[in-house]
């Protein structure tokens, strides 16, 4: 027994024998409330000894999936007849089965487990505080304690299609690894790129003879054009103002299954990739190559959330300097009509420049009842459209313009894995 509860109990006697010494009645009256704080005293939890665990399948899953967590607890301590344990869901999962709080009775040296599921959305999210409380059985007086778990669980978008095999883009400047991008640079390759003086050393089977026979004397050698790898910046809308949110749906989803489809083959064909999101803020991922950056790049697109900011309102606020002169930037977004002229600076900036965009005017037109205003008003938006389409075609911007009823793969194998970006159909 506790000191505490010791001295309490010796005040209690005390008090109750000065009590019968005065009226027996009062004491007669009083002793079924004193034996109930009695023992409720006698009963009053110790320190907890506890050991919890908290188990994940997996900390990578599948949007929309459903992920069983698992709660462990042994008791090392003496036995609790009231013990409740809360598990602190992250904001944004769904209970499906079970519940986060389990009521139990436990023994000295005694274990249990329970199991709860959820359904995750995408995105990240962090476990971390489990509570527990043990009580005494009169529910007069309980001990808590917190026990800090972390846990991390990320759930990545699942494109609607297949892989896309290969995003054909022809940057201003390459790496010097070899790849699969023309480099614009006389070598060892595929595509004739023209015809120099022999040097020795040059295998035979590249001799361009005919010309050697107009120049007798000399001998020249067929050179082929290099192919290497880029670097890539890929840049995501994350912006209210563009990305149409309705109903708990918008835009950015179908973006995020764009960017997703493109960096897996990107990075397939070994170029260095970043990813900068733009929103309320910037989120950039550093340049790397493999499946440690895809892996990154997963990471980093779960936990992109539509966001809204002043200072970011506009694409002028971006930070071009993070990518390297003469790359490959891909913009992933719906357009808006104050982004040209930042986009038609990138080209001056000697960017080459794609732009992925989900049409806007399609998808809202879905949500909306038909009618014939309706109807007029999206043809007259889609007019509009186009003269923006226009403007960035002029300055030389290769347009992808996405009606995103269809699958990503569908529109990139007809227009992204042409050997030739040209106007979009």
């Amino acid at each position: 027994m506790k000191p505490r509860t010791a001295v309490t109990l010796a005040i209690f006697c005390l008090l109750l024998l000065g009590f019968g010494l005065v009226n027996g009645g009062v004491v007669l009256m009083a002793l079924p409330f004193v034996l109930y704080l009695v023992l409720s005293l006698l009963y009053t939890p110790e320190e907890l000894n506890l050991h919890i665990t908290r188990t994940l399948p997996d900390s990578r899953v599948p949007a929309e999936s459903e992920v069983a967590v698992t709660i462990s607890v042994t008791n090392n301590g003496r036995s609790l007849r009231e013990l409740l344990l809360s598990d602190d869901l992250p904001k944004g999962l769904r209970v499906t089965d079970g519940g986060t709080q389990k009521l139990l009775a436990l023994a000295a040296d005694e274990s249990h487990t329970f199991t709860y599921k959820v359904q995750v959305p995408r995105g990240q999210y962090n476990f971390s505080p489990i509570t527990a409380v043990s009580r005494d059985p009169f529910a007069l007086r309980e001990h808590a304690e917190i026990q800090e778990l972390p846990a991390h669980l990320f759930a990545y978008l699942v494109p609607r299609s297949s892989n896309v095999k290969q995003v054909n883009i022809h940057p201003r400047r390459t790496r010097v690894y070899s790849g699969i991008i023309p480099a614009r640079v006389g070598g060892d390759g595929i595509d004739f790129f023209g015809v120099r003086e022999y040097r020795r050393g040059d295998t035979q089977r590249r001799i361009n003879w005919r010309a050697g026979a107009r120049h007798p004397g000399d001998l020249f050698t067929n050179e082929f054009e290099q192919e290497r790898v880029a670097d890539v910046g890929i840049i995501l809308d994350a912006r209210i103002a563009s990305n149409i949110p309705y109903g708990g749906q918008s835009l950015l989803e179908y973006s995020i299954e764009a960017v997703t489809l493109m960096v897996d083959a990107l990075i397939g064909q070994g170029n260095r990739v970043a990813l900068l999101i733009y929103g309320g803020a910037v989120n950039y991922t550093l340049p790397g190559y493999g499946k440690l950056q895809k892996e990154r790049i997963l990471q980093a697109l779960s936990g992109a959330q539509l966001q809204s900011s002043h200072v970011f309102a506009e694409l002028r606020a971006l930070p071009t300097q993070l990518f390297p002169p003469q790359s490959q930037i891909i913009f992933v977004s719906p357009l808006l009509p104050s982004d040209i002229p930042f986009l038609r600076s990138l080209r001056a900036y000697d960017y080459q420049v794609l732009l992925v965009s989900p049409n806007p005017i399609t998808y809202e037109k879905r949500l909306l009842p038909a009618s014939q205003d309706l109807q007029l008003a999206a043809q007259l938006a889609h007019l509009e459209r186009e003269l923006l389409y226009g403007q960035l075609l002029q300055a030389g911007i290769f347009v992808l313009d996405w009606d995103v009823e269809r699958p990503f793969d569908d529109v990139a194998r007809s227009q992204l894995q042409s050997t030739r970006l040209t106007r979009p159909v």
